[in-house]
């Protein structure tokens, strides 16, 4: 039966309309998606629909007054197809060293960025961090991905990277482009610090997981979408010979590479040995617990971190001060963050910052270079890279 129009606001509106008022009862959205219409006439109507629960080619016509038929004209879909999964965690890899069986591994570069799992849902595109964020409106460059790939549906996991005028992945640089607070300042400071998706695995492609599918094959159907553009880049991989490569991304300055096997699955939201990273540099998250004042020209900001990691029985332990590696920007965007987080308990167990740390209530994580480990389980000279997003501070244990 066909019906009034209705508002566009019932594109995404749910829930209970009140008895007494215009259309009163449950309103819900069975299924949404995009549709292309080949005739549009007062009597007859045909479109292809693309949705999460209906697709293919139909026919509507009209038989009396208001009164219609819907038919289907292409066959009827794959029955095997299932449903696009609204969320993927991302798999995660291990610190480690070059492995043995050389050439039982895939090795790619390690890319100093932001992890956000891309679902492309013909012709729109949701970026997701590690813990569920949606990056979606901070990087709207990467939305035309999703143009560019038409009616195809698909899930992709990959790092949002800013690069240096040398092509170096930058995540200094990315800083500015994560704690933005409008669509127009993200659209200001895109012509300065443009963002590129790189991409490295398929996790779901046109109705089918690949999940279960081995790296080498996942690798190879990626290969053959042929996905270069503007804001997105599909870097290729090499199979066997995983030191020349270390040895290059050393070479050009860059944080490492990652070994993966060439038979393992992906699982989602698990750290496993089938995926390795090894590193130029030491990294490591943190869990900032407290600052100190600055002094001389930082006097009127804050001189240091104080952070921590988890111990395996999930108590927050103290890691040294970072005092180094800030630029004005993360300074002031620290200086707002660790404002509205001050605590008058520190957040340590066992041993303590200096006398004079303001402590803070330990929900922000950040990421430092360093260079060793003390035998007091502390960092040695580490200095600040920039705050990571999206990762759960309860997660940030040491890599070793």
């Amino acid at each position: 039966m066909r019906t009034e129009d209705h508002p566009i606001e019932y594109l995404t509106f749910e829930g209970e309309i009140p008895a007494g008022t215009y259309g009163a009862g449950t309103m819900k959205v069975w299924d949404s998606g995009s549709y292309s219409a080949e005739k549009f006439r007062e009597d007859e109507v045909i479109v292809t629909l693309r949705g999460g629960r209906v697709s293919g080619k139909y026919v509507l016509f009209r038989t009396r007054g208001k009164d219609w038929m819907i038919h289907r004209m292409d066959p009827p879909a794959d029955p095997s197809l299932e449903p696009m999964p609204d969320v993927v965690e991302p798999m995660l890899a291990r610190l480690g060293k070059l492995p043995r069986e050389d050439g039982a591994y895939g090795f790619e570069v390690k890319w100093d960025g932001v992890r956000a799992i891309a679902h492309a849902d013909a012709g729109h595109l949701g970026l997701t961090g590690r813990n569920g964020t949606d990056f979606t409106p901070r990087y709207p460059e990467v939305r035309e991905l999703a143009g560019n790939l038409g009616s195809r549906r698909l899930i992709l996991d990959g790092e949002v990277v800013a690069f240096d005028p040398d092509g170096r992945p930058s995540f200094e640089r990315l800083q500015s482009r994560m704690h933005l607070g409008s669509d127009a300042a993200v659209r200001r400071r895109m012509g300065e610090i443009p963002v590129t998706y790189v991409i490295f695995d398929l996790l779901w492609l046109d109705g089918h997981s690949t999940l279960a599918l081995p790296y080498r094959d996942r690798r190879k159907l990626l290969a053959e979408l042929s996905l270069a553009g503007p804001s997105w880049r599909t870097p290729g991989h090499r199979e066997g010979d995983g030191a020349a490569l270390l040895a290059a991304s050393e070479e050009q300055g860059l944080e490492g590479i990652v070994a993966k096997r060439l038979d393992s699955a992906y699982e989602p939201g698990c750290r496993t040995g089938a995926w390795l990273k090894i590193k130029n540099h030491l990294t490591q998250e943190v869990i900032v617990g407290g600052f100190t004042a600055g002094t001389g020209g930082r006097a009127a900001n804050l001189g240091a971190l104080a952070v921590g990691i988890h111990d395996q029985e999930g108590r927050l332990r103290y890691a040294g001060k970072v005092g180094t590696g800030f630029t004005e920007a993360t300074l002031g965007v620290l200086h707002r963050e660790l404002e509205a987080l001050r605590s008058p308990q520190s957040p340590f167990e066992g041993r303590q910052p200096p006398k004079g740390t303001v402590f803070v209530a330990p929900r922000l994580v950040a990421r430092v270079e360093f260079r060793e480990w003390t035998r007091t389980a502390t960092l040695r000279a580490p200095a600040f890279k920039g705050l990571v997003p999206d990762v759960d501070p309860a997660s940030v244990v040491r890599e070793s």
